[in-house]
Parts: C-alpha cells; sequence; structure tokens
C-alpha cells in the first residue's frame, strides 16, 4: 500500500508541510500478478500516474468514497487511463438524482473543463454501489455506508488473507463516542484501518457538522473493531508537519499498550500488508 495523497478538503503545498505532503486523497494497493486498486482519485492520483504505463495497457480498478472535491480531481489529470486501450474501473456510492457517470460528466466539463469526462480516450467504467461485495481480480471488497456529507461509503479489501480498511472521511456524532454499525463491520479485525483523522478536539467544537472526526475518534474506531494497525488520514490542509508531528504523538499516548499501532500518513509512505 503506497500514499501518494493524504490531505483533505484542498491541496495545500507550503513550507510547512512538505514531509507529509499536500495533495488530495489517493492511496493504491499492489499485488504481484493483479491490476492495482487505487482509493479515491484525488489530486494524488497524478502522482501514481508516474508509476504506471502510458502506452494503452493500464487496466485498474478505483474505489470512491464519495464525489466532493478532493476526492475526484485527479481523474482528468492520470495519463494511464486517458489512452486508447486502457480500462479503468471506477467504483462509488449510488446517488440520489443520476447515475456516477452522468456526475462526473456533468463536473468534468466546459466551461470548468476542456472536455468531458467521457471524452478520454480510456474506457473508464463507472459502477454504482452502496452496500454491496464485489470481486476485483482475486480481491474481495465489501462496500459500506459511512456517515458523511452526502452518499459515502467506505471499503474493506481482503486480499491473500490480509486486509486493508480505508474510511476516508467519517462524520463522528456530536457525542464522539457512538460507532455506526456499517463502520465497525467494515474495519472489525483489519490488518490496517486508514481512518479520517482530520480534527482536533477544538476544532471539531466549531466544525462539527463538517463531515469528519476527531483524531482521538478515530483511535476509539480502531480500538472497538479490533484493528492491528492504524493509519491517521485526511489530514486538514491547515496542519503543519510539526502539529501532524504533535498529534501523532498525543494519538499513540491515547492507544496505549494494548492498543493499535498507529503510524500517520504522507505522501511516499509505503507499507507491506
Amino acid at each position: 500500500m503506497t500514499f501518494y495523497g493524504v490531505r483533505g478538503s484542498c491541496p495545500c503545498p507550503s513550507d510547512d508541510n512538505r514531509r507529509y505532503g499536500a495533495n488530495t486523497a489517493c492511496v493504491a494497493l499492489t499485488a504481484e500478478g493483479e491490476p492495482p486498486i487505487v482509493f479515491d482519485l484525488g489530486t494524488g492520483l497524478r502522482t501514481f500516474g508516474d508509476t504506471q504505463p502510458t502506452d494503452g495497457s493500464f487496466i485498474g480498478a478505483a474505489l470512491l468514497t464519495h464525489i466532493h472535491w478532493d476526492h475526484v480531481q485527479g481523474l482528468p489529470f492520470f495519463p494511464p487511463a486517458d489512452r486508447y486501450g486502457a480500462r479503468f474501473d471506477v467504483f462509488g456510492p449510488q446517488q440520489d438524482d443520476a447515475s456516477l457517470a452522468e456526475l462526473f460528466d456533468g463536473f468534468i466539463r466546459p466551461p470548468y473543463f476542456p472536455i468531458t469526462c467521457s471524452q478520454l480516450r480510456g474506457d473508464i467504467v463507472f459502477h454504482d454501489v452502496l452496500k454491496d461485495d464485489i470481486e476485483l481480480g482475486s480481491a474481495h471488497v465489501a462496500v459500506r455506508p459511512v456517515p458523511h456529507s452526502g452518499p459515502t461509503v467506505g471499503y474493506r479489501v481482503t486480499w491473500d488473507d490480509r486486509t486493508v480498511c480505508y474510511i476516508s472521511d467519517h462524520q463522528a456524532p456530536l457525542d464522539l463516542d457512538s460507532i455506526a454499525d456499517s463502520v465497525l463491520e467494515l474495519a472489525d479485525g483489519a490488518d490496517v484501518l486508514v481512518h479520517d483523522a482530520q480534527y482536533t478536539r477544538a476544532e471539531f467544537q466549531e466544525k462539527s457538522t463538517w463531515g469528519h472526526c476527531t483524531i482521538d475518534y478515530a483511535v476509539n474506531v480502531a480500538r472497538s473493531a479490533g484493528v492491528r494497525t492504524l493509519v491517521l488520514f485526511h489530514h486538514d490542509p491547515a496542519h503543519s508537519d510539526e502539529q501532524l508531528d504533535g498529534l501523532l504523538a498525543e494519538a499513540r499516548a491515547q492507544a496505549g499498550p494494548g492498543g493499535p499501532e498507529i503510524v500517520s500518513a504522507y505522501e511516499g509512505l509505503r507499507m507491506r500488508i
């Protein structure tokens, strides 16, 4: 698993966040002999594209959590899929008023962008999911709803007896205590949980309905689900490298003995599951 974008809300390049990075959500899973699986299509997707063939031979799948800008901006800047012969299957949450394909053509189009999504040259196929179980090569993928602003899902990928759970955006309850059954189902006993960790408790008090959670709530989810390793993710664009270092130390102290191992996602982080 390799992290190419770890921020939430918007890209935020500055001298203060060079170590953790400034691109938005994109994480790639790879296994020998299998097409890659990508979590989300944020601006980190462009960097992932630098590692993939651009001769039309690219085959892969994307697991999209929701269609907010910070999770979809990278698609038209992903050359491997913009080639004749390429195939990119994009799975994402079923919407109330239009298909995923229609919505992508709605916001990737003139005058906001030079062409429509359907004019990209590769075979980009959209699949609407919500509460499904699918097979991608030898990987089993469970899709379940996750509380957020608008239709949102999380994913549990089991590949060669290793399990990764990805919950990038998660609206915590106001009491910062209870956990949705669907979230616990996704994360149950996972080897790695990549989880929203955008706010401190003080920030949550002012932004408690903005669709995210606190770092300590992410630790609570990981402990409650019996996760082996928690990866703090979807960092707030205002959090500097030094702040993220401090927040990681606090999260590790909260986890305590017997709790999950905790790491903080940064661009270029590679984990062998």
